[in-house]
């Protein structure tokens, strides 16, 4: 199999945190979530694959090359949104436009104008004008006028309304639609990563928690509410995690339908992306 990244071992300390022996393998032609609370480490992972902050241990290959060796060469291949725009606000879309011609070997103007009228983004208004919607889809237009294979987006859909992150996410669709095309999304909206996501990988305090397949996550993971005696006659291997409340408790699951099975009239509500990154978090594990 074919990797659009792949990370080994990454460790980046800091006085008071550390990103610690994390692992992750992207294969080409598919989309992973990267999810985790604030604080957890997403950005230092995402900038220490960048080459942003050097990690202190750690191999890190993209493409299928050495980053540290061939970082140049990558970084003609790849594109990366955060969450706000990093061009200078003064500059209208036609200068960027002209700068980014210079840097990229690959850059396509036509193919950039067309871009910035299908997301209906003026060529001679400066940014500083654009509302935060149109900056993070003039981003876009940017990022895909120079053919990356591998989109790296950190809480690039943060604070858009449901309209624009609708129209993004549309965009990675398309993206996508080429096989070779893979896409790392790091969001703390996970319902849009429950829209696109074929993996989900969770980082909570700079450690990897898991990597699953969302097609893991939606048929087999599932949330029960019901009394102690219940949660008391489950068995440990089926239990993720739970949580007491007011009147019961919650209880996180991992295999729905086996359970289904076994306690036919019990309802089972599917689990969601954040539910498993708050039963993780938050939630008790059986003893």
């Amino acid at each position: 199999m074919e990797y659009a990244l792949e990370v080994k071992n990454l460790t980046k300390e800091y006085k008071d945190f550390a990103v610690k022996d994390i692992s992750l393998k992207i294969p080409r032609g598919s989309v992973v979530g990267l999810i985790g609370e604030n604080g957890a480490g997403k950005s230092t992972f995402i900038n220490s694959i960048l080459n942003i902050v050097k990690p202190n241990e750690g191999e890190i290959t993209i493409l299928g090359k050495d980053l540290y060796t061939y970082e140049k060469e990558i970084k003609e291949e790849i594109a990366v949104i955060f969450d706000r725009s990093h061009y200078n606000e003064n500059f209208k879309p036609s200068f960027v436009g002209k700068m980014l011609s210079k840097i990229y070997k690959n850059w396509d103007n036509e193919k950039f104008y067309d871009l910035l009228k299908d997301f209906n983004i003026p060529v001679d208004k400066k940014i500083k004008q654009f509302s935060k919607g149109m900056k993070m889809k003039f981003e876009f237009a940017c990022a895909l006028s120079h053919s990356p294979k591998f989109l790296i987006l950190d809480e690039s859909t943060s604070g858009l309304d449901p309209v624009f992150r609708d129209e993004i996410l549309e965009i990675l669709r398309d993206f996508t639609m080429e096989e070779e095309h893979s896409i790392l999304m790091s969001s703390h909206i996970t319902s849009d990563l429950d829209k696109i996501a074929d993996y989900i990988a969770f980082i909570h305090d700079g450690k990897m928690q898991f990597i699953k397949t969302y097609e893991d996550i939606h048929d087999n993971y599932g949330v029960i509410s019901c009394k102690k005696e219940f949660l008391e006659n489950l068995s440990k291997e089926d239990i993720v995690a739970y949580k007491k409340e007011t009147f019961g408790y919650k209880v996180l699951i991992k295999n729905r339908m086996e359970i289904m099975k076994v306690y036919k009239d019990l309802i089972i509500e599917n689990a969601s992306i954040e539910d498993v990154m708050l039963f993780y978090i938050r939630g008790e594990k059986a003893a």
